[in-house]
C-alpha cells in the first residue's frame, strides 16, 4: 500500500531517491522515521517505512498463545508509527509495507537499490544495554548503500 502523502516532490521517477527506514516500535525506531521523513523533505526523496514480523524460533512447540497475530501487530506497529509523525509527513511520498522473514534480511533486500537505508540503534530486543543491536549491526556490515543509525532522541516539542 503506497501513501503519496499530501503533495508531490518534483521528482520523475528515474530521478527519485528512497529511503528505506525500519519501524519495530522501539523509540529508536520512530527517531529514524522521524529523521528519515525530514530527510525526505530536504532532498525530495520517497520513504519506504518498513515493519518486519517473524514467527519466532520455538513457534509450534510452545503454546504462544491462540489469538498471536503476528502480521497484524506488525500492521498495527506500523500504522502507530506513522501516526505519531503525522506532522511530518505532509508533501513525502510514503511507501507501507509490511513483510514475513528475519529483520536484517528483510530490510536488506527492501533496501538493495535504495539510496539509504535508516534504522534505529536497537530494537526491542532483549539486550537493552547495547549500544547497538544485531539487525543494525548486521544491516551496517551487509547493505548496498549508505546506512544511517539513529539513538532514541527526546521528542521535540
Amino acid at each position: 500500500m503506497t501513501d503519496q502523502g499530501n503533495g508531490t516532490t518534483g521528482a520523475t521517477a528515474a530521478e527519485e531517491t528512497r529511503i528505506v527506514v525500519g519501524v519495530d516500535g522501539s523509540d529508536s525506531a520512530l527517531a529514524a522515521l522521524r529523521w528519515a521523513l525530514r530527510q525526505a523533505k530536504l532532498t525530495g526523496s520517497r520513504v519506504d517505512v518498513v515493519t518486519v514480523w517473524h514467527f519466532p524460533a520455538a513457534y509450534g512447540w510452545e503454546p504462544v498463545g491462540a489469538d498471536a497475530d503476528f502480521e497484524g501487530d506488525a500492521h498495527q506497529i506500523l500504522a502507530d508509527a506513522l501516526t505519531a509523525v503525522e506532522s511530518l509527513r505532509p508533501g513525502v511520498a510514503v511507501a507501507r509495507l509490511v513483510e514475513e522473514g528475519p529483520p536484517a534480511e528483510v530490510l536488506l533486500r527492501v533496501a538493495k537499490e535504495a539510496d539509504l537505508l535508516v534504522v534505529g540503534s536497537r530494537g526491542r530486543g532483549g539486550l537493552r544495554s547495547a549500544l547497538i543491536g544485531s539487525v543494525s549491526l548486521h544491516c551496517i556490515q551487509h547493505a548496498h548503500c549508505p546506512v544511517l543509525v539513529l539513538r532514541e532522541q527526546p521528542v521535540e516539542s
